[in-house]
């Protein structure tokens, strides 16, 4: 058994500071995530929260072994739900967040930023209404996440993700917008 522990403290340290990245390096991480979202703004009481599954693939390009820049192209399912009716809104949206990087290992990482989304479909009880809606919304996103080492090329990503939508997504007058979060599960590959 000592010996186990002794063997596993050591693949840790090797593993551990193998996880550094330098200025140009860059990783690939597809992922799928479960996601929440509801509406916030005038006239949205009574909504519930909406569960649904997002799906993207997200890329970081790394100042240092700090900071690095994430973009990437998500699907995001947003929208809400009450007694009478589920609104299902779907978006791809492209983040623009800056990437802090922290640890002794820089394992963890905070990131934050804006993601401009495009609306894709909106269905309310099997009916279209995306003409009620804006066809963009601007959204605050930041989040926190811990990347788990499996080799030097590829780590296994564990992260949550908030969206604060900024913009109204309807076309008449009053302020209704999205909130979403979502964790998500995804593979990092470095390039």
């Amino acid at each position: 058994m000592k010996k186990l522990i002794i063997s596993f403290f050591i693949l840790s340290g090797i593993v551990s500071n193998a996880q550094r990245r330098s200025a140009g390096d860059i990783e690939l991480v597809p992922y799928i995530g479960y996601a929440t979202s509801t509406f916030v703004g005038d006239n949205t009481d009574g909504f519930g929260y909406r569960n649904s599954a997002d799906l993207g693939v997200a890329a970081d390009y790394y100042f240092n072994d700090r900071w690095s820049l994430r973009s990437g192209l998500q699907i995001q399912s947003m929208g809400a739900e009450n007694i009478f009716f589920v609104d299902k809104l779907s978006y791809l949206s492209i983040p623009f967040n800056a990437n802090w990087h922290f640890g002794s290992n820089r394992k963890w990482n905070l990131n934050f930023g804006l993601t401009p989304s495009f609306l894709l479909s909106a269905d309310e009880n099997g009916q279209d209404i995306s003409t009620y809606l804006n066809s963009f919304q601007m959204g605050l996103t930041y989040g926190i996440g811990y990347k788990i080492e499996v080799s030097k090329k590829f780590s296994i990503l564990v992260d949550w993700q908030g969206f604060s939508g900024m913009s109204d997504i309807t076309k008449k007058s009053g302020t209704i917008a999205n909130a979403h979060s979502v964790f998500n599960v995804g593979g990092v590959f470095k390039l």
